[in-house]
């Protein structure tokens, strides 16, 4: 399991080093969409790798590692929105933003230490399609759960389903990077 965990963090620090030179440069611009408009984000990413599994073969140049980074990006900034007042401002400061960001990567990695521990590292057996299908099932949950005004009655709510897409995304880079180095 330490080496799931240094393997989480080095895929983090690449996705927090792309959050946070994209903050620079477009500021907190996605702190404008609704909770649904980034599910449906997280979905569009997670339909074009799915797509792009059963075809076997891309006509954009966007590799699928991006939009699996994407989904941890965009599922950290669906996390913060629902941590975050309604009447709180647009634009986040790049420290505040990578502030929150950092929270929710620490709550994230938490929830994977006690999921992988009880699981036995059970992913490593699973294949990456497998993943891509868990990521869209937990996204139209969601979207049920927003339909729902956020309401469930048996069921975890929204940020579980977030850190979930976002720790089954990062096992997803972890098996890609791993196929890289044994070719």
């Amino acid at each position: 399991m330490e080496r799931t965990l240094e393997q989480f963090d080095d895929i983090l620090r690449k996705c927090r080093d792309l959050f946070e030179k994209k903050t620079r440069d477009y500021g907190t611009a996605w702190r404008i969409l609704r909770p649904s408009s980034l599910t449906d984000q997280l979905f569009i990413k997670a339909k074009r790798i799915r797509s792009i599994e059963e075809k076997g073969r891309q006509k954009v140049a966007d590799s699928i590692e991006s939009d699996f980074i994407g989904l941890v990006n965009y599922s950290l900034m669906a996390l913060i929105q629902l941590e975050l007042p309604e009447d709180a401002p647009l634009e986040l400061n790049t420290d505040e933003a990578l502030r929150f960001f950092d929270g929710k990567v620490v709550e994230t990695k938490t929830l994977l230490e006690a999921k992988n521990h009880d699981y036995g590292e059970a992913w490593r057996d699973m294949r990456i399609s497998s993943m891509t299908d868990l990521i869209l099932m937990k996204l139209l949950r969601i979207k049920q759960i927003e339909e729902n005004e956020g309401k469930t009655i048996a069921s975890e709510g929204l940020d579980a389903n977030y850190q979930d897409i976002i720790n089954y995304a990062i096992f997803a880079l972890i098996k890609l990077q791993e196929q890289k180095q044994n070719v």
